[in-house]
């Protein structure tokens, strides 16, 4: 999911940006009849990526899941994006922006001359439908599990379903095809950040209608998306949806009237390879081009071979965190004991990539509002041993909940970085108790759900910014009482409350760090890293440009072998 950055993050990231190397011998075999091994140095038509799993649906303003989102960025474009290499919001479909003191108006210039990828007009009304249809949803399609981003942003809806609070959208006025300006009744300061989501893509109005796009049937658990959402997805990006084969592949074409740079290949293929090794000896066979979430195991080999390996700059925060439902974890001594007893450094040896950081708060250090004065718990065997003796908990034993078969940008490999927390703990004198579930939805279901509060006392779990917003890290976790962390804290949830009701980003800056100094001395988990993800591709592929928040738009991609 999402956050924020900036700041340190410009120096940090200028140095990441790197567009993949040069590597013109490279071989590329796909069994398509193009000879393989020949190394003719040709440039290719097709960039193939491999994705771990297939999307949710296609229809970004109902996705929250990374898989959904790196195709959405190819079909479809926000108001604003981020410059590559940074989360610092640049013009796309707007040109410029300006915001009212108070925080309630935003007002957006156009790009004049856009098309939707089924010819009709972008434009000031398209914005507006945009929005309109976003705050009018209803039913279904008001759960959390449909509309995540919508519904946690701009905190509800226009007509809140029974128990709801009514949502901060206001209005829309299209004051000119080139001029749209969205109406608050609260002040939302990183509302232009938030612009640069996914979900906040502008889709041709008249495809939503003539597809159904708000048909969604089913359930909450069992959503079933409308034929827009499956096959009609319709946006101004640099490609344009052909079709998705499920389970296996996603096909997107070149759309030639792209009204910004157009795409130096036809046509790109996300193909779906849930298994990390399978993904690796694909690469190694020239069957894919690049793929995401290498273990870091992988990595030394990949180079070793003249693949070319990148990491992102890490927006994310890796955590161990403290059910308090659990009665031994309701003491702050025994979260402060589990805390001494973990020594980051050498998790991030022995199971995190290269370029990982360790982690003092719930956020980078490159987003607005991370303190750098909050209480921390340095690595103390000994330390920890008293605080669990003085809390009578010198035999205490803790049901440890992570994810099998699975990496995730903040935790590659689960299984070596449970292995390497788990020996730490036993040195403490506690005894560790594994509970495993695949990762979607059953080991989501046992971290967040009601079903899962009597089955762990720890587990791991983890965080990817979406934008620049302190409130889109710590405001997620600690806002309020949640099942995952299973706490009633009524100062941290009303401070936090205070801090994203303030007008700027100034403001906020300083409230935020309290809060996160808040956070340290309640030591509700651990904050372990912010761990660097890393790509991998073939030695032709050149132009990619790794993103702290994903924005990987593949227009600029070139493969030649």
């Amino acid at each position: 999911m999402t956050t924020t950055f900036r700041r340190k993050l410009l120096a940090g990231a200028a140095a990441l940006t790197l567009t993949i190397g040069l590597g013109a011998c490279a071989e590329s075999q796909r069994g398509t009849g193009s000879g393989g091994s020949g190394g003719s140095d040709a440039a290719q038509d097709t960039f193939i990526f491999a994705g771990s799993s297939d999307p949710v649906m296609l229809d970004p303003a109902m996705a929250s899941d990374g898989e959904s989102f790196r195709i959405s960025r190819q079909i479809f474009e926000g108001l604003v994006s981020v410059k590559p290499g940074t989360t610092e919001p640049e013009a796309l479909l707007a040109t410029a922006w300006e915001s009212s003191e108070d925080g309630k108006e935003h007002t957006f210039t156009l790009k004049s001359g856009v098309k939707f990828h089924d010819g009709t007009d972008f434009n000031a009304e398209a914005v507006c439908a945009n929005f309109e249809r976003w705050a009018n949803w209803k039913g279904l399609n008001q759960n959390e599990n449909i509309t995540y981003y919508y519904g946690k942003l701009f905190q509800g809806y226009r007509n809140p379903e029974a128990g709801a609070q009514k949502g901060i959208y206001e209005g829309c006025e299209a004051k000119s095809p080139t001029e749209a300006t969205i109406k608050l009744n609260k002040p939302f300061a990183s509302f232009v950040d938030a612009m640069t989501l996914p979900a906040f893509s502008m889709q041709s109005p008249e495809a939503m209608q003539k597809y159904n796009a708000d048909d969604t049937q089913g359930t909450e658990s069992d959503p079933r998306f409308s034929e827009y959402a499956t096959a009609h997805p319709t946006g101004t990006g640099p490609f344009k949806f052909e079709k998705w084969d499920r389970g296996q592949q996603v096909v997107l074409n070149r759309n030639d009237d792209y009204h910004g740079e157009k795409a130096k290949i036809s046509k790109a293929i996300i193909r779906i390879i849930s298994d990390p090794k399978a993904r690796t000896q694909e690469l190694q066979a020239g069957n894919i081009d690049g793929y995401d979430l290498v273990a870091p195991a992988d990595v030394q080999a990949l180079k070793d071979k003249g693949f070319q390996v990148m990491n992102r700059p890490a927006f994310n925060i890796l955590y161990l965190a403290f059910n308090q439902n659990s009665e031994p974890m309701k003491d702050v001594r025994v979260r402060q004991a589990l805390n001494h007893a973990i020594d980051k450094e050498a998790v991030i040896k022995q199971s995190l990539p290269e370029g990982t950081v360790a982690a003092t708060q719930y956020m980078p250090d490159m987003v607005n509002g991370y303190a750098s004065d909050v209480t921390t718990y340095d690595y103390n065997p000994e330390k920890a041993k008293q605080l669990l003796a003085e809390a009578g908990q010198q035999n205490l034993t803790v049901r440890f909940a992570y994810p099998t078969g699975v990496s995730r940008p903040y935790m590659p490999t689960p299984e070596d970085t449970y292995v390497a927390l788990k020996s730490q703990l036993e040195a403490v004198g506690i005894k560790v108790e594994p509970v495993t579930a695949k990762w979607s939805p059953d080991y989501i279901d046992l971290a967040t759900s009601p079903e899962g509060i009597d089955k762990r006392d720890v587990h791991m779990l983890g965080w990817t910014g979406d934008y620049n917003d302190p409130d889109n890290f710590i405001g997620v976790f600690f806002g309020k009482k949640t099942n995952e962390w299973g706490f009633e804290n009524p100062e941290i949830f009303s401070a936090l409350g205070a801090a994203r009701e303030l007008n700027t980003k100034d403001a906020q800056e300083k409230a935020y760090q309290d809060v996160s100094k808040q956070i340290a001395d309640f030591a509700p988990g651990v904050p372990i890293a912010h761990p660097a993800p890393s790509l991998a591709f073939g030695k032709g592929v050149q132009g990619y440009n790794p993103s702290p928040v994903q924005d990987e738009v593949w227009n600029t991609v070139t493969v030649t072998r």
